[in-house]
């Protein structure tokens, strides 16, 4: 009997050391979860230009977790497929058609790839063609489609997408594209030696190097070399019918065609590269060339960039944001600061736009200067523009009207707000494409009036709207805005179609379609029939609650209620909180409601609403504003909002005597997860904790994190009283922690998790860490999503709905 006992306790301790540390082959969640999560996805559709057609894109669902184990560079910042050359881990489309308008006549095309793998799904200016890339077992393909033939063909099949992502640009002849492939005759990759060459070294020489923590970094020479082997290109235009290569082999970060398509605006990066910042800091050079490789001028050099920018409105001291004015043929854009890249100087004007025209000769032109950082132009014709200005620091934004041909004497600000504040947005102008098929504004009524759409925010949720703005005045007038108990959004301002525009409109149980809507009547004319993919949720009840803190500031959350819940008969529910929080400089901006209690209930596979088939009440999409003050940061009181934030949410969902007090989980991602982790640390509101890729220690982010700009060394106190590891000793309820092995998000190394949850185990807390492997800081395989939600499941089950 002892030997019998003997070997039973060391079964049952080996049992334990499994649970506690061991692995676990991936488990799957209750069927109904396993039903939404397995949906087929909406289609994404894509209108062309001229108004007539639409291409409709079928997305696949989860990947599985052998697609992301696929071999995985991880170079400058990059993550890199090398049997394909370009990125890894990016989503595709498995099927394609192709409809008019209206969602009939469907053109089937003849030539298409058998095992389709699209991205990069792109119409011609005039709409009568379209290309996309192909990305097989071992390369990364270009097709050309013709709508009038009913037929595509591929082009070539040795794209290098490392860094241009995009692939490729149509030219305004709408037949030519420019794009670029892999370095003809490259040889094989260099390989790393098992043996040293010598020690790895860098060096500061007096100089301040302020960086965040930025992850997949170059580490040593070899990896150099492997860099530019993978990121190196040379530049093809097809004509056609036939492809040729212009100018020499580089690295180019980007590639932009003129809008009159005879020149190119290049910009390559060059040495020495750097082991601390991404890529897109290393030294690079910007220059213009023409279509035939050949170097016209020679804008900017631009040095290494290792310290970074601190402080609102901080940028380099260096020009930026080289662009095309897409109103003139071949004009470029860029700005420099005045003030040297610190916003803290006290003068008129913060930021100096320049432009320079064909044929590139002489300076370049002071165009406009702006007392605020420059935040872009949305071109017109050669009457009207709209300059956008913004100061991240007094939350500002400013819209201006100017004449190009004279854009100091006729400015004029028309809009002026704060950026917390989404209830006085007064959205943003409709544009449309011009005869090089660039975007410029919709101008109308023989250029009276422009038209604004926007999201519509209100204290009644989200209701998108579509304005007519006169020109002359500056009056707008109301042309529609969505009804309940609808949402509906503007997609396109169709060509050449007054009063007709395309919207998608969806409610809590209608999914997601394409209408065609007259302003002038409201008729209504469906486009696409795109059904249910959640049978699962019907019956479920979505309501936006509305409620206050304890300090008057107005929250809100969706409450989400399981089909066929009585509270009468039923009583309260155990109910999960989720939730991330948000800085603002305003009580009266915070307390704004966003979001639509009329959107349908979509569900991704990473989504806490799939627990309402459970039984569990979800109070989703919480409030959690971190509030600062005149004389305060947000951040400032950060632990204290938290906690009067989640007791106010608890308290009306006991109020409204659906939400079990004693029976309340919390839970988020990223910042959720850490302000998950500071609420069991600081109170005892909830019964239990899910936390997805957080950080939990601050002084490993010590340059500054979310909107918090102050440094670990310039408020020590701060990084300590916002970190629960420093208070791990603190948590008293169980917390489960889930996090992507392969996470590269600044910030939230998967060593945040791991040293976490060491600290919690030191001091007896009741805590499980689920490492997923291949995952990013956004979970993708079906294997691993199912399996964080058979962890969720299981943890709130024991923990919540069966608290003891």
């Amino acid at each position: 009997m002892k030997k019998l006992a003997l070997l039973i306790s060391l079964l049952i301790l080996a049992a334990g050391v499994i649970s506690a540390q061991g692995g676990l082959e991936y488990q799957k969640p209750p069927e109904d979860i396993v039903d939404i999560m397995t949906a087929s996805p909406t289609p994404s559709v894509y209108i062309s230009p001229d108004g007539e057609n639409m291409a409709l894109l079928q997305r696949p669902g989860m990947p599985s977790i052998e697609d992301l184990s696929r071999e995985e560079l991880r170079l400058g910042g990059l993550r890199i497929d090398p049997a394909v050359n370009g990125p890894s881990r990016r989503s595709y489309s498995i099927g394609f058609t192709v409809t008019d308008i209206y969602g009939k006549n469907e053109t089937v095309f003849d030539g298409m790839p058998a095992d389709l793998k699209m991205t990069n799904f792109s119409w011609s200016d005039d709409g009568n063609k379209f290309a996309f890339t192909n990305v097989t077992s071992g390369s990364i393909e270009l097709w050309v489609g013709d709508i009038s033939e009913g037929a595509v063909k591929k082009i070539d099949d040795n794209l290098n997408l490392v860094i241009g992502y995009g692939g490729f640009s149509w030219l305004p002849d709408n037949k030519s594209i420019i794009y670029q492939t892999i370095i003809p005759g490259r040889g094989e990759c260099p390989a790393p030696s098992a043996v040293p060459a010598g020690p790895v070294i860098q060096e500061n020489l007096g100089m301040k190097g302020a960086a965040r923590t930025y992850q997949d970094l170059l580490e040593n020479p070899v990896d150099e070399k492997i860099f530019e082997y993978y990121s190196g290109s040379v530049i093809k235009v097809w004509d056609g019918s036939s492809s040729s290569q212009i100018g020499k082999p580089g690295i180019y970060k980007s590639v932009n065609p003129s809008p009159d398509g005879n020149y190119l605006l290049i910009e390559t990066v060059e040495k020495p590269f750097s082991y601390t910042v991404p890529y897109y800091y290393f030294p690079s050079v910007v220059k213009i060339w023409d279509m035939n490789g050949n170097m016209v001028r020679k804008i900017v050099e631009t040095p290494l960039k290792e310290n970074l920018p601190r402080g609102y409105d901080m940028t380099f001291p260096e020009a930026r944001y080289f662009s095309w004015r897409n109103d003139k043929p071949s004009t470029l854009m860029y700005v420099e600061p005045l003030d040297g890249g610190d916003f803290s100087k006290e003068m008129e004007y913060h930021d100096q736009v320049y432009t320079l025209s064909a044929p590139f000769k002489g300076e370049a032109e002071k165009f406009i200067a702006t007392k605020l950082r420059f935040g872009g132009i949305t071109w017109g014709n050669d009457d009207i523009a709209i300059l956008r200005e913004r100061s991240r620091g007094q939350r500002l934004e400013v819209q201006s009207m100017f004449d190009p041909d004279d854009p100091a004497g006729s400015l004029k600000e028309i809009f002026s707000l704060q950026s917390e504040d989404r209830y006085n947005d007064p959205g943003s102008f409709a544009t449309t494409d011009n005869e090089y098929g660039r975007r410029v504004l919709l101008i109308e009524d023989r250029g009276r009036t422009l038209y604004l759409t926007g999201r519509g925010s209100s204290p009644e949720g989200d209701r998108p709207f579509i304005d007519e703005y006169r020109i002359r005045d500056g009056k707008t007038n109301r042309l529609w805005r969505s009804e309940a108990p609808y949402y509906e959004s503007v997609s396109n301002m169709l060509p050449d179609e007054k009063n007709i525009v395309l919207t998608r409109r969806e409610s809590v149980d209608m999914p997601p379609n394409y209408f065609l809507r007259n302003l002038k009547n409201g008729k209504l004319t469906q486009v696409t029939n795109f059904k249910n993919p959640y049978p699962q949720l019907e019956g479920v009840t979505k309501e936006l609650v509305k409620y206050k803190r304890d300090d008057g500031l107005d929250l809100s959350f969706d409450l989400y209620l399981p089909e066929g819940y009585d509270k009468e008969k039923d009583g309260p529910l155990p109910a999960i909180l989720w939730a991330y929080p948000r800085e603002y400089k305003s009580s009266d901006a915070a307390g704004q409601v966003s979001g639509s209690p009329y959107r349908f209930i979509r569900v991704s596979p990473s989504s806490i609403l799939v627990f309402v088939t459970q039984g569990y009440a979800v109070m989703n999409n919480a409030a959690f504003p971190i509030v600062g003050g005149d004389d305060k940061e947000p951040n400032d009181t950060f632990r204290e909002q938290l906690v009067a934030n989640g007791k106010a949410a608890i308290d009306k969902g006991v109020e409204l005597g659906v939400v079990d007090a004693d029976r309340v989980a919390v839970g988020g991602h990223s910042y959720g997860a850490f302000m998950t982790a500071n609420l069991l640390a600081h109170s005892r509101l909830f019964a239990a904790g899910v936390a997805r890729s957080g950080a939990y220690n601050r002084t490993l982010t010590p340059f500054g994190f979310q909107n918090e700009r102050r440094s670990f060394w310039e408020a020590p106190d701060l990084y300590f009283y916002m970190s629960p590891f420093m208070h791990a000793e603190k948590v008293k309820d169980p917390i489960l922690l889930i996090h992507g092995q392969a996470d590269n998000n600044s910030g939230t190394f998967p060593i945040q998790s791991e040293r976490y949850y060491a600290a919690l185990k030191g001091h007896g807390a009741t805590v499980r860490l689920v490492m997923l492997p291949n995952e990013s800081h956004g979970y993708r395989s079906a294997e691993s999503l199912m399996h964080m939600q058979w962890e969720t499941y299981r943890w709130l089950e024991k923990y919540v709905k069966n608290r003891e």
